[in-house]
């Protein structure tokens, strides 16, 4: 008997337990999506062959296509914090930050600071659920963002890296320090003819990404910097110096998804349907990455990656609905199938035992580990679009010794950011709480069968 889990968008109730009886369908309807997934993630046979050369990011991009409002207003006007006053529920909705400038694409959190990326170009900075600062960057669409220290790295639709520095004066002010790759090494590396390489129909300087930079992720401690981009490559950044000291033509298709774990490690999703592992080889100052094992490979578009904090368990999203994973201490041996989503999944989160998917159906699954077992404990719901981005930080003030909570933010493309409080200690779903909360929606109640009475809700072994 298979375990499914089922999901809905806009017709679940605020900071809902659970959603509509129907399982992911693997070929999603471009209907049903916005044109900004359906341009980030659209569902196709990915492969090299159906990779096409000529595309651009820019085209149909969301810069060019969305219709969103572009205000008037001074971009550190404050937002409207939406709290809400009523009981809220172990796992549930606390509020949401509402900006109608953009579609919301890159989130990161340290403490109490949230930062938030759109396609308005503006990056805005929130301390304690209040907007709190801003800055904006010259072009792109913000796709990406991770916090070293005082400094900012913020990736963009133009192929661009941006760095930013947190003013000493002023914790409000954010300078811009620079660009990777640094002017200097753009002219110091354009005069040499071998330092082109062949991109689409061009040439390309192999430092600089030649299409949007889809991901970055900072390696354990804290000294490399990790992009990805839609032009198909991984390059490799020295923090200290803003130097690329390596670039790896590293999928087939567009990358999606980097994340660098512990030992080494480094993963890549592509929209070509592979997850690969990379492991860090260093001698003397020398860096060296080489892909050791090819996790995935499948027709369906990888749209996320995420790993525990132990670096035990790796988590992979797909255009189909579903999460894979794999356990490091077997050799990245496939441990299951998490089912949860109708429409892809666009973003993944770990934090303590817990997993966040958020998806194109509007939802955010939380998923409590443990071992290998996951069990469902919530499926968000309150956005009005797609699910695009996730960022989850302890929540000290109300976590304790027997319940560890976390506040999740959720960024969307219906312009908002949810913040959620969750508890590990949240009771799971079971077969009866799903009927109970459906019975007003019998036509999608799951037929006889279609669940297990175990607590493994949503997840399906592969032997």
């Amino acid at each position: 008997m298979r375990d499914k889990m089922f999901a809905d968008d806009s017709s679940l109730p605020r900071a809902s337990t659970f959603g509509n009886a129907v399982h992911s369908d693997p070929n999603i309807s471009a209907s049903a999506m916005s044109p900004d997934v359906i341009h980030d993630y659209q569902m196709r046979n990915s492969s090299a062959a159906a990779f096409d050369p000529t595309r651009l990011s820019g085209e149909g991009s969301p810069m060019t296509m969305s219709p969103w409002n572009q205000t008037s207003a001074s971009p550190f006007t404050k937002s409207p914090w939406t709290p809400f006053e009523d009981k809220v529920p172990k796992n549930g909705l606390l509020g949401s930050l509402i900006r109608e400038e953009g579609h919301i694409y890159s989130l990161a959190a340290t403490g109490d600071l949230l930062y938030t990326g759109s396609d308005s170009k503006n990056i805005r900075v929130w301390k304690n659920l209040k907007e709190y600062s801003g800055f904006k960057s010259n072009s792109g669409l913000v796709k990406a963002i991770v916090i070293s220290g005082e400094k900012l790295f913020t990736g963009h639709q133009d192929g661009k890296i941006r760095v930013w520095r947190v003013s000493s004066k002023d914790p409000k002010v954010h300078k811009r320090a620079g660009t990777m790759p640094t002017l200097m090494d753009i002219f110091k590396y354009s005069v040499k003819p071998s330092n082109y390489v062949q991109v689409r129909k061009t040439k390309a300087l192999w430092i600089r990404h030649s299409d949007a930079v889809s991901c970055l992720s900072l390696s354990e401690d804290k000294r490399l910097l990790y992009s990805a981009s839609w032009d198909r490559t991984l390059k490799v950044w020295r923090i200290d110096t803003s130097k690329c000291i390596e670039s790896i033509h590293a999928h087939d298709d567009a990358v999606n998804s980097v994340v660098a774990s512990v030992e080494g490690l480094l993963y890549t999703g592509a929209a070509d349907g592979t997850v690969k592992v990379w492991k860090k080889e260093q001698s003397g100052k020398m860096i060296k990455h080489s892909m050791v094992q090819t996790l995935l490979k499948q027709e369906s578009a990888v749209t996320a990656l995420a790993v525990s904090a132990s670096g035990s368990l790796v988590y992979c999203g797909s255009s189909d609905g579903l999460v894979n994973f794999w356990e490091r201490e077997k050799q990245l041996s496939h441990g299951g199938v998490l089912k949860g989503h109708r429409l892809a999944v666009l973003c993944l989160a770990a934090a303590g035992s817990l997993v966040f998917s958020g998806s194109a159906d509007k939802t955010i699954c939380v998923w409590r580990r443990d071992g290998v077992i996951h069990t469902c404990l919530s499926v968000l719901a309150g956005h009005t679009g797609p699910v695009k981005c996730l960022a989850v930080e302890e929540d000290r003030e109300r976590s304790t010794n027997g319940d560890h909570r976390w506040i999740v933010y959720s960024g969307s493309l219906d312009k908002s950011v949810k913040v959620w409080g969750v508890s590990e200690q949240a009771p799971e779903l079971t077969p009866m709480s799903m009927q109970t909360q459906l019975i007003t929606d019998a036509d999608s109640l799951p037929s006889e069968g279609s669940y297990s009475s175990s607590s493994r809700s949503g997840q399906e072994r592969r032997h």
